[in-house]
């Protein structure tokens, strides 16, 4: 139960308490009278801003990182999920550390050795590095499972769309109603933490898988962006993205910089998007696109619970990713050769034959998204590329 608010506009923080002096002693006297047992600060705190305001306040502080971090711990429910958000409070932890222990010496040298030994700060910070390091193994391994699945999808030519938007726009319901499942769609932050990747139904020749996504938030902490590394590649490897925006949130122009911020962080933003303006069923909007150059849609107004929009938005999905995709036939020499290993790891090659001459012919599907990043390396590859996909892309 929330029991008050307090504000403080600061120019630079208090390095001492975040805040200055006479609000500290206001925000005392206020958990003190109406008997408050947390206090949340919308801002990330130092570790010793923790401790300062937890000793004056006589209660737990919590602060925006810490917040996110615990949310995240009580959705997360598979093993991939929990160790990311395992790794991301160990991260977090790690700043934290501060000289409370400092009695204790427990690992004493002994005769003739240097030094007294740990002290039980620096055996914390050990162990601590120990246990992230253990984490990162895993979800290393985790991340070499996921890509393994990724290719597979690739050959298959099935192309993905990525769900991406703010926290609670309303992405698992959207999800449903587009593959006929049934994640969870409760009206909560951060329900989806485990990416779920589904065939869309729409009753269409090719397959088109769509992924949930864990939503986004303003100012995400460094640590979730690390930790979930493995999951956000989802998003960088989707050949569109679907930026699920509610449009009866007053801030959505906001949320949607937001977003795009952190796409950019991830080296997403060079992926085709179309904005999908969810929920207006609680707006006075009706159901429209909004077209670019071209006449290519770029924008779709929709209700997922009320299903209005779907079969345009449907529709423009499968227009965008008709065009986002280059089918023609590769000459490579003997000099490709890495070339041609990464085409084949991209799962792009769908038949291979030997020339009179000696060169590779291949007959590729390659998204234009691929196309592009093969083509801006520096050299004889890059110029391959250019010359004979994108100036095929373009033909087409």
């Amino acid at each position: 139960e929330l029991v008050g608010v307090l504000t403080a506009p600061r120019d630079r923080p208090d390095a001492r308490y975040f805040v200055g002096s006479g609000k500290i002693d206001e925000l005392a006297a206020e958990v003190a009278a109406k008997e408050a047992d947390l206090v949340l600060v919308s801002r990330p705190l130092s570790g010793v801003q923790e401790r300062n305001i937890e000793q004056r306040c006589k209660c737990r502080v919590l602060d925006r990182t810490t917040l996110i971090l615990d949310i995240f711990a009580q959705r997360a429910r598979s093993y991939e999920g929990k160790l990311q958000v395992e790794l991301a409070q160990l991260r977090h932890l790690s700043t934290r550390l501060v000289r409370g222990w400092t009695h204790l010496e427990r690992q004493k040298g002994g005769i003739g050795l240097r030094g007294p030994g740990e002290t039980q700060l620096e055996t914390d910070r050990r162990l601590l590095g120990q246990r992230i390091r253990h984490l990162r193994a895993r979800l290393e391994k985790v991340s070499r499972q996921r890509e393994q699945s990724r290719r597979k999808r690739q050959r298959r030519e099935a192309q993905t769309v990525a769900l991406v938007g703010y926290t609670n726009a309303g992405k698992s319901t959207l999800f449903n109603a587009l593959t006929e499942s049934d994640v969870d769609t409760r009206d909560m932050q951060f329900a989806t933490l485990d990416p779920t990747v589904r065939q869309m139904s729409d009753g269409q020749p090719g397959t088109i898988l769509l992924a949930d996504t864990v939503g986004f938030v303003s100012e995400l902490p460094p640590e979730l962006i690390a930790a979930f590394r493995a999951t956000l590649l989802e998003t960088r490897e989707a050949d569109l993205l679907l930026h699920v925006i509610d449009a009866s949130d007053a801030f959505h122009d906001e949320r949607r910089q937001e977003v795009d911020d952190v796409l950019s962080s991830i080296g997403a933003d060079d992926i085709p998007v179309i904005r999908v303006y969810n929920k207006i069923d609680r707006t006075d909007l009706a159901a429209d696109q909004v077209t670019g150059e071209g006449g290519r849609v770029t924008g779709v107004f929709i209700s997922a619970r009320e299903g209005t929009g779907l079969p345009a938005l449907v529709e423009a999905i499968q227009e965008r990713l008709a065009g986002e995709r280059i089918q023609c036939a590769l000459e490579l020499d003997g000099k490709s050769a890495r070339l041609r290993a990464q085409l084949f790891e991209l799962g792009a090659v769908n038949h291979e034959r030997i020339a009179e001459n000696g060169h590779w012919i291949l007959d590729i599907d390659l998204s234009r998204v691929d196309a592009e990043k093969l083509a801006s390396v520096p050299g004889a590859a890059g110029a391959l590329i250019r010359e004979q996909v994108l100036n095929a892309g373009e033909a087409a």
